[in-house]
C-alpha cells in the first residue's frame, strides 16, 4: 500500500482500492453468497417461499448421492449414484488432460526458453497466440469438424494407411480430451516457460560438461527449477479442464458426461437453482480438496504456484 501511495498519490490509490473491493464485493462474494445461501433451500414454488416449507437443510447436497446405477469397479459390479460417477469421471480427465498437456507443453516450452534465439521468439509466440484470437466455441466447433466419422482426420488417417476404417472419435471421452487440451495446452506452456527461462543456462552447460545425459540434466536440474511453473500451469489446466462446459457439450456424447453439464441441467433445464448451487459448491469443495491432496503428495506449496 505505502508503494502504491509514493507512486500514485492518495487519489488514483484510493481509487484503485475502492474499484477492487466494488469488483470483489459486488462480483464476486454478493453473487457466490446468495447462492451458498440458497443452496440450503429447497426449490418450491413462489407462492410457497418464505412458508413453511421454506426451511434450510442438506437436501439439496444429499441429491448427490441419490439414484445409482451399477458400476464395474475393479472387476466387480457395484451400485454407485450416478452423479459421483459422472464427478470422478470429470476428475479423472482432468488430471488425464493436465498429464498430456504438461507432456506437449514442457518440451515446447524448454524450446522457447533455452534454444529459440530471441530475434525469433516474437514470432514463435505470435503463431502460438493466434488461435486464441478465435473464440472457444468456434475452436470447438472446428473440432467437430475435424473429428467427425467422415472428417479429414479420418480422411488423412485412411489415406496414409493408418486406418483401415474410420473411427468414431466423438464418443465416449476421446474428443473432450482432444478438445481440452488444444484449448488449455498455452496455459501449461508459459508458466513453465516463465520458470525454465530464469534458470541460468550456465548451470545446464555445466551438467552436460561433467558427462551428464540429457535426460538426467533434466530430471536434475531443469525439472526441479521448473517446478513452479509446473505446480502452477498444472492447477490452472486442471481447474479450468474440470470446469469448462463448451468443449464437453460441443465435443461431447450422450455417455461422456462432465459434471458441469450436470450444473447446467439442474439450473437451467429443471430451473431448480437451489440443488444446481448446491451442485456448483460441492464441486468447487470436491476440487479444491483433490488438488490440496495432490500438491501435499508431490510436496507442492502455494508460495511455489505464488511465484
Amino acid at each position: 500500500m505505502s508503494e502504491l501511495l509514493r507512486r500514485y498519490g492518495p487519489t488514483l490509490t484510493g481509487a484503485f482500492v475502492l474499484l477492487t473491493a466494488f469488483w470483489l464485493l459486488m462480483l464476486v462474494i454478493l453473487p457466490n453468497v446468495t447462492l451458498f445461501e440458497a443452496s440450503f433451500r429447497p426449490y418450491l414454488p413462489v407462492t410457497e417461499v418464505g412458508g413453511p416449507k421454506d426451511f434450510y437443510s442438506f437436501g439439496n447436497y444429499m441429491k448427490f448421492f441419490a439414484n445409482s446405477t451399477d458400476t464395474d469397479i475393479f472387476g466387480f459390479n457395484l451400485p454407485v449414484p450416478i452423479h459421483v460417477k459422472i464427478f470422478f469421471g470429470t476428475i479423472y480427465f482432468s488430471t488425464l488432460v493436465t498429464f498430456i498437456t504438461f507432456v506437449i507443453a514442457y518440451p515446447l516450452a524448454f524450446y522457447l526458453a533455452k534454444v529459440v534465439t530471441p530475434k525469433s521468439l516474437p514470432t514463435l509466440f505470435l503463431l502460438l497466440f493466434v488461435p486464441m484470437w478465435v473464440s472457444e466455441v468456434l475452436r470447438s466447433f472446428a473440432w467437430w469438424l475435424i473429428l467427425a466419422y467422415k472428417g479429414p482426420l479420418n480422411a488423412v488417417l485412411q489415406g496414409v494407411g493408418i486406418l483401415d476404417a474410420p473411427v468414431r472419435w466423438i464418443s465416449g471421452y476421446r474428443a473432450i480430451i482432444i478438445g481440452l487440451v488444444y484449448t488449455y495446452v498455452l496455459f501449461m506452456v508459459f508458466p513453465i516457460y516463465n520458470a525454465i527461462q530464469s534458470l541460468d543456462t550456465n548451470q545446464i552447460e555445466a551438467a552436460q560438461d561433467l558427462g551428464s545425459p540429457w535426460w538426467r540434466t533434466h530430471w536434475r536440474v531443469i525439472l526441479p527449477h521448473a517446478k513452479p511453473g509446473i505446480a502452477s500451469g498444472s492447477v490452472i489446466v486442471f481447474m479450468l479442464a474440470a470446469g469448462s462446459l463448451l468443449v464437453p457439450a460441443l465435443l461431447g456424447s450422450p455417455t461422456s458426461l462432465w459434471f458441469t453439464q450436470t450444473i447446467q441441467q439442474w439450473m437451467l433445464e429443471a430451473q431448480d437453482w437451489n440443488t444446481g448451487a448446491a451442485y456448483a459448491f460441492l464441486f468447487l469443495i470436491l476440487c479444491t480438496c483433490f488438488v490440496s491432496l495432490v500438491m501435499w503428495l508431490f510436496k507442492v506449496q502455494l508460495t511455489d504456484i505464488a511465484k
